[in-house]
């Protein structure tokens, strides 16, 4: 016996080893076969394992020095040891506060906008969908982006703050933390890509427990864009684009790299500063735009102008442009909601399909005879 003794200690222990080995590779092969989700989003991963997801959040403002790690977790859901220092958050949320108005389309395409509670500055919002929440009361107003009311916030106690910085230094974000809030960053406003932009409604699906709603959406969305893309890329591109318009004393023209410039590319037409390189904006002195562009068949004009002689009012040097002459001229963002918000910029960051439909129907107006502007109108 006292021989045998040592054979079952090994063999106990084959088989105790085995088994972790066993486990081990598991585990290896899950973390292994775990995908990120996101195709075309350049600041967001999401890793769904089975009960849990792990969401990277990376430059989500410009020089950012961090990314920003959250585990969504489910109910009764094991999490490793290894992601327990991160920021978790039990899904699929109840309620939640938001700071963008680009969220609230999130929310409504989900079907998850009674989930609302709160939001900073309600004006800007200008769904009616979600303007008939805040006229009953269900959504609170809660000051301002950078100076939110914490005490309110306490109160109301939302499930998750999905918020944003413009730089390294965010007070806001850290009185929030010290509060005892969960707060999530989003860096959807830094994304280039239209159909980056438009691929954090995934962030959305996986915080509600919609991550195939959120999927197939998207998946539409994208189809949507594409098929416009290729209907344009038949055609000749005849027009040259002016862009932008001065404020107070310089004129700021969208970069090369912007999703502004993407979306005049998509549409298959001749953007005057597609080869100025980076990303955002360039200003510009009036002399230098006019010297570029006087002979620009259209001209993008950036701010809520209504008809030419508005534009005109704003500064009488505008006709000289042919593209005024000969009136040329459209804007985004002359169409505002009940309280002001402006819809482009609510709602065209979700749906960068009907943005480049709107292009096209300026650039190539042939090509989609029936189609309404959702975005653009024509100053008159």
């Amino acid at each position: 016996m006292k021989h045998l003794f040592p054979k079952l200690i090994f063999i106990f222990s084959f088989f105790v080893l085995a088994g972790c080995k066993k486990n081990e590779t598991i585990e290896t092969v899950k973390t292994e076969t775990a995908k990120n989700s996101i195709e075309y989003a350049s600041g967001l991963s999401i890793v769904k394992y089975e009960d849990y997801s792990v969401v990277t959040v990376s430059n989500p403002w410009p020089n950012s020095n961090k990314d920003f790690k959250y585990i969504l977790k489910e109910k009764e859901a094991k999490v490793p040891d290894s992601l327990q220092t991160y920021t978790t958050i039990q899904v699929p949320l109840e309620s939640v506060v938001v700071t963008s108005t680009t969220n609230i389309p999130f929310l409504e395409m989900l079907e998850v906008e009674n989930k609302l509670i709160g939001f900073p500055h309600t004006d800007y919002i200008s769904s009616e969908k979600t303007r008939a929440l805040i006229d009953k009361g269900s959504v609170k107003n809660v000051g301002q982006n950078e100076k939110l009311n914490i005490e309110q916030l306490i109160e109301l106690s939302p499930n998750l703050i999905v918020t944003f910085g413009v730089d390294n230094n965010n007070p806001m974000l850290d009185n929030l933390k010290k509060s005892g809030l969960n707060v999530l960053i989003q860096g959807d406003w830094m994304e280039q890509s239209p159909l980056g932009k438009a691929e954090w409604i995934k962030l959305y699906g996986a915080l509600f427990g919609k991550e195939e709603k959120a999927k197939e959406l998207f998946d539409k969305i994208v189809q949507s864009y594409d098929q416009a893309k290729k209907l344009a890329a038949e055609k000749t591109i005849s027009s040259t684009v002016l862009y932008g318009s001065m404020y107070e004393d310089v004129w700021y023209v969208a970069k090369g790299n912007s999703w502004v410039a993407e979306f005049m590319k998509d549409a298959h037409a001749n953007y005057l500063w597609a080869d100025l390189k980076g990303t955002g904006s360039e200003g510009l002195s009036f002399e230098k735009v006019l010297d570029k562009a006087k002979t620009a068949n259209v001209w993008i004009a950036s701010g809520s102008f209504k008809s030419l002689d508005e534009l005109q009012k704003a500064n009488p040097h505008y006709n000289e442009f042919d593209a005024f002459k000969n009136k040329t001229v459209y804007s985004f963002e002359g169409k505002l909601g009940a309280t002001g918000g402006t819809v482009y910029y609510e709602l065209a960051p979700s749906r960068p399909d009907l943005v480049l439909k709107d292009y096209i129907k300026i650039f190539h107006p042939d090509l989609l005879p029936s189609y309404e502007f959702t975005f653009a109108s024509k100053l008159n």
